[in-house]
């Protein structure tokens, strides 16, 4: 069904400005003024249907995410679904989330694994993207002795910057590497001056942290958490948005008519490291197909 989709997935004008602040550069919407992250804001034109059989299908997907904004915490459970034969590895996702959140040296919450099997003259290369599962069963909340990660309602697992003691506990608990410390570098450190874009606050979780040394994150575990402070006023994730080969999806698992159920019930999805009972909620099409 996705393949459908995709051949209609050539965005016009029309759809373009349709997309409004979607299609802005994650750049732009990570340096936004604390009032537009107001949980009201995200209740703004929730009604009006985007989508029409044929557009690009990031307007699906908002239309998706409008309809769950409707409802209460409790009765959404977000999910991610990545289609790993339309990934082309161009890290517009990475660098998107870097932008978004700010990140700094040795954190990335969404990397991209480059993998390459077989010989020549027929070698064949596969790129997954990685990240926080948000697993239905955390290991990394029940391994943090001081409760700054929780889960929240609607599957999130969520992160407290002034509970976290930086013990790392949570990093080793993670079977999916998904969790990094930040050691307060930066990318212009031993440069004549340290560039203002990599002092600018983020706005994870909903809140603003100022980049000081000895503040909050620095020092801190930190995670992908599905671009709360996007989702929830009203926007997808930045990976989400920036995807070129339109390989990511996200939207409400409970909801039947998403687009994401829509995927994990027409598709062969598998998860990373199943086995270990986590119950991931990211969800990949064509893994059986990548030597990892």
């Amino acid at each position: 069904m996705e393949e459908g989709h995709a051949q209609k997935n050539k965005i016009s004008r029309k759809d373009f400005l349709k997309l409004g602040s979607l299609a802005g550069l994650a750049l732009a919407a990570s340096g936004l003024p604390k009032a537009v992250l107001a949980d009201d804001e995200a209740k703004k034109d929730t009604g009006k249907v985007l989508w029409k059989e044929g557009d690009d299908i990031l307007l699906r997907m908002q239309d998706d995410l409008n309809r769950a904004l409707l409802k209460p915490l409790k009765e959404r459970k977000w999910a991610m679904v990545i289609n790993v034969r339309k990934c082309v590895g161009c890290f517009a996702c990475t660098i998107a989330c870097k932008a978004e959140n700010v990140t700094p040296p040795g954190v990335v919450y969404r990397r991209v694994l480059d993998l390459e099997t077989g010989k020549y003259p027929a070698p064949k290369r596969d790129f997954v993207p990685v990240l926080c599962n948000h697993c239905e069963i955390p290991s990394c909340v029940a391994a943090c002795p001081v409760k700054a990660t929780t889960q929240r309602e609607d599957g999130i697992v969520d992160m407290d910057y002034k509970k976290c003691i930086g013990c790392r506990a949570c990093l080793n608990a993670c079977p999916y590497g998904s969790r990094q410390s930040d050691f307060g570098q930066f990318y212009t450190n031993d440069t004549p001056a340290t560039q203002a874009y990599e002092l600018r606050p983020s706005f994870e979780y909903k809140k603003e942290w100022p980049r000081v040394k000895g503040k909050s994150p620095i020092g801190n575990a930190r995670k992908c958490h599905f671009c709360i402070q996007r989702i929830e006023r009203g926007e997808l994730p930045a990976c989400v948005t920036t995807c070129v080969g339109k390989a990511t999806y996200f939207g409400d698992k409970k909801d039947n008519s998403s687009f994401v159920s829509e995927l994990l019930a027409k598709n062969r999805v598998m998860r990373l490291k199943e086995n270990l009972g986590t119950e991931p909620r990211v969800y990949y099409i064509g893994l059986e197909e990548v030597q990892l």
